[in-house]
């Protein structure tokens, strides 16, 4: 919203629903996001010219297509892409068949099948819901207790209904966020960050939807470019093509390196979260354009420019998170903290606001974004931001870009 605001070429930003930050920098509509029919109703009545499709239930719905067959431009990968997140399965079958380097898996469709296979298997081992699961179906589980109880949590529900899981084996190495963007033609790349998924210090507990990211991931290099380009991204694009889909939108990359060789993890169909605080703002041409690029087919043509600085996000979440944490903490002293320029930012994620005060509505609740020459001088600019701040309910990993 912050880069779209920015673009001279945007009169109006409409946030479905928003949250409190966007509600400074654009209107909210409280539409359910899930009422495909409300929402094309209100971008007709409202005249709007373009959506951008953020989170990834909507996309998986099929949003797209519903927009685009009542003649509104949208940017975003259509139901058939965005079966890359939505189902893990699809996207490990895709691996199979296009030799896209990932971990060896299989996939089960009952608990009794699943326990039989982690008896003989070794640990730890990763257990993943197949369907969407907002970042938080994935368990590594470091022994049979754990795996079965894994096992069990996902059958029961845990993650909306599932009728098949999938166990991978454990792939050690460090993780890499990539990014590209595409136009269905031809595709560019977007940057490379590095998520921390858990929810302590050193990553430990829990996995989250993420606790803080960096940009430029440490690990990229030339040599290691080339291959997730050509061992990853441009089969899937091709294994896309000749199921008859073309992929249009941002793609993330979820991948684990392993002696400086990629292994793909999952996907996202869209700009993933803490990432995109992380990279966006390093963008120096302007958003709008490079969305046109691609609604218009034309992205070739446009010549995508960055800030060579660093750029690190720490979240601040609700106490508890990603367990049992209270909502509506009212979050005061905010607008007393000082932001400077271009080169820092308060994003918002859950918060909303009622009768001018905001309040927590969510576990990951704002994200203190530095971007400089030095990761360290980064975060230690935004820890003294949390701390100033003094939210009594939040917490954070002091530690986000530790390996860096």
């Amino acid at each position: 919203c912050v880069a779209l605001k920015r673009s001279s070429n945007v009169n109006e930003v409409f946030c479905i629903p928003g949250n409190a930050g966007t509600n400074n920098i654009a209107k909210n509509i409280n539409l359910n996001l899930s009422d495909f029919e409300k929402i094309k109703d209100f971008f007709i009545s409202n005249e709007i010219d373009l959506a951008l499709i953020g989170p990834e239930k909507p996309l998986v719905d099929g949003i797209v297509e519903y927009l685009e067959n009542h003649n509104i431009k949208v940017f975003g990968p259509n139901k058939k892409a965005s079966q890359l997140e939505g189902s893990k399965i699809f996207t490990k079958n895709l691996c199979k068949k296009y030799n896209i380097p990932t971990a060896k898996f299989g996939i089960f469709k009952n608990f009794q099948s699943a326990i039989d296979f982690l008896k003989n298997s070794t640990f730890p081992i990763v257990i993943k819901a197949d369907g969407l699961a907002s970042g938080k179906g994935v368990y590594i589980s470091e022994n049979m207790e754990e795996a079965t109880q894994a096992v069990k949590e996902i059958f029961d529900g845990k993650f909306g209904e599932t009728e098949q899981i999938l166990i991978e084996e454990f792939l050690d190495g460090d993780e890499m966020s990539y990014f590209i963007i595409s136009d269905g033609k031809s595709y560019k790349k977007f940057q490379t960050a590095q998520d921390h998924k858990r929810v302590f210090e050193g990553d430990m507990g829990k996995n989250t939807g993420g606790m803080g990211a960096y940009s430029p991931s440490k690990l990229i290099n030339d040599n290691l470019d080339d291959k997730i380009i050509k061992k990853i991204i441009e089969p899937t694009l091709k294994g896309l093509k000749e199921l008859g889909v073309s992929y249009e939108g941002f793609l993330y990359a979820g991948l684990m390196i392993h002696n400086d060789e990629p292994y793909l993890i999952e996907y996202n169909v869209r700009m993933g979260d803490p990432e995109c605080q992380t990279i966006l703002p390093k963008l120096k041409i302007d958003l709008f354009d490079v969305i046109k690029s691609c609604i218009d087919k034309n992205l070739d043509s446009l010549n995508l420019d960055w800030s060579s600085d660093k750029s690190l996000c720490v979240v601040l979440c609700s106490k508890g998170y990603p367990d049992k944490f209270d909502n509506e903490i009212e979050i005061s002293n905010l607008e007393n903290l000082q932001i400077s320029g271009n080169n820092e930012f308060i994003f918002h994620a859950g918060t909303k606001i009622v009768d001018g005060k905001i309040y927590s509505n969510g576990g990951r609740v704002l994200n203190f974004i530095k971007i400089s020459e030095n990761f360290k001088n980064s975060r230690d600019s935004i820890i003294k931001k949390i701390n100033d701040l003094n939210w009594s309910n939040g917490f954070f990993r002091k530690d986000i870009g530790y390996k860096v």
